[in-house]
């Protein structure tokens, strides 16, 4: 008899932390599982939704931290292409494209509609932009000539105040590029695309004081003072005023 009573009551005493170990455990098993699903969903979204924002937050830095360009339209022309039942006809134009600066740069392009031929002819020009030399940010350092094809072109540099007289292409070019006071000459054809890479040839001539100085190994001043006649104060004072 008393064997039996003590099996009893290791059964009842058994049985409750049996139920209650049980018990505690699926609750324990289903928060884990329910808290690592969770977390992880959480995390997971989080990650895209931040990785969203990053790409987002770098491609607005870029068009708000772009530079401003000027976009010249110079010409459109009306193409056609002979092809099996007719013509096809589309659009060619030539975009001249500056910062104001002394940046400048020209494109063409071609397409079905005038806009996407704009567009094409943009992206040209802004991928071979090039930099000239400019004489206190208002005119070029010297003459220059330049010439493609049957198009010749002469620039020359001016006084302050006499604008920019130049026509046709000419003017989009140097309006672009940041330049108020030059006298251009035009002689030959009138073919825009010709006269437009004249105009860069003799804008690639450009060559500022301070270029040619590194270049010799001499001071701006002395290259000013001799190629005028000043004097030394006059040449230093006129060599501090060269930025580039």
């Amino acid at each position: 008899m008393a064997d039996e009573n003590n099996t009893e009551v290791q059964a009842t005493a058994t049985a409750p932390e049996a139920a209650s170990g049980g018990a505690s455990e699926a609750p324990r098993g289903r928060g884990a599982r329910g808290g690592r699903g969770g977390g992880g969903g959480d995390r997971g979204r989080g990650g895209r939704d931040g990785n969203r924002g990053r790409r987002d937050d770098r491609r607005n830095n870029n068009e708000d931290g772009g530079e401003e360009l000027i976009e010249k339209l110079v010409h459109i022309n009306r193409v056609s292409k002979t092809v099996k039942g007719g013509k096809r006809f589309g659009f060619a134009a030539l975009v001249v494209v500056g910062d104001g600066k002394g940046r400048v740069g020209f494109g063409h392009g071609k397409a079905r509609e005038v806009p996407e031929a704009i567009s094409k002819a943009t992206a040209s020009a802004k991928k071979h932009m090039v930099r000239v030399a400019l004489k206190e940010g208002r005119t070029l350092h010297h003459d220059g000539n330049g010439h493609f094809g049957a198009g010749r072109v002469t620039v020359r540099s001016a006084p302050q105040g006499t604008g920019i007289i130049a026509g046709g292409p000419m003017r989009a070019v140097f309006e672009s590029l940041g330049v108020h006071d030059v006298v251009t000459k035009s002689i030959g054809t009138s073919n825009p695309y010709n006269m437009i890479r004249a105009t860069f040839e003799a804008l690639g001539s450009q060559t500022s004081p301070k270029s040619v100085a590194q270049r010799r190994g001499k001071k701006i001043a002395d290259l000013l003072g001799r190629g005028h006649g000043a004097d030394a104060q006059t040449a230093a004072a006129e060599a501090a005023a060269v930025t580039e």
